[in-house]
């Protein structure tokens, strides 16, 4: 079996932890991409704009971008290079997950759990949004602890920081809208 031949479909449950309301996507992935092809489909779906830091946790072990030579992360811990690791490799039953976590300052800690196994297709295009709930927090604003301070400020008017922090975010931010055709879109064209 060749590592460049999907052999099936892999439908992931992304579930941004600790928001409140739930903020996650459902993607299928083909079962051969790697972890490094998986962060750039992560970034897509969930709306962040790859700036910061990143690894993955998955069955003791640590992924993430990495130098020829390198053997350990930022943190001195050990860590496996995400581009030669398939998830197919690491996700071998329903169920099975991982942590991925995007910027070490805010920590945006992500679930990712394998929903189910398809068939591979050839007519879909992958990798696919399927669905999601919830805006993506903004960037530096404080991991989930000042998303939900933020969401506070936008909720109120009155409130003293709510002019300055609408100047920042755009008037098109709305906290419970996701685009999944835009997503998708975009996952075409940058994940061919």
């Amino acid at each position: 079996m060749s590592a460049s031949q999907p052999q099936s479909i892999f439908q992931l449950k992304v579930t941004l932890c600790g928001s409140k309301p739930p903020i996650w996507r459902r993607i299928l992935v083909p079962d051969n991409i790697t972890l490094g092809r998986l962060h750039v489909v992560l970034q897509v779906v969930m709306g962040w704009s790859d700036c910061h830091l990143h690894q993955f946790s998955v069955k003791g072990e640590r992924y993430s971008p990495r130098d020829k030579d390198e053997e350990v992360n930022l943190f001195g811990k050990p860590v496996k290079d995400e581009k030669k690791a398939r998830l197919s490799s690491l996700f071998v039953s329903e169920h099975d997950f991982m942590i991925y976590d995007y910027d070490f300052g805010d920590s945006w800690e992500h679930h990712i759990i394998l929903e189910k196994f398809l068939p591979f297709d050839s007519s879909i295009k992958l990798p696919l949004c399927l669905t999601g709930k919830g805006a993506c927090p903004p960037e530096d604003c404080g991991g989930v602890w000042g998303y939900h301070d933020l969401l506070e400020i936008v909720a109120d008017k009155s409130h003293p920081d709510y002019v300055d922090t609408m100047d920042w975010l755009g008037e098109d931010f709305s906290p419970e809208t996701f685009d999944k055709t835009k997503a998708n879109d975009i996952l075409f064209k940058y994940c061919k």
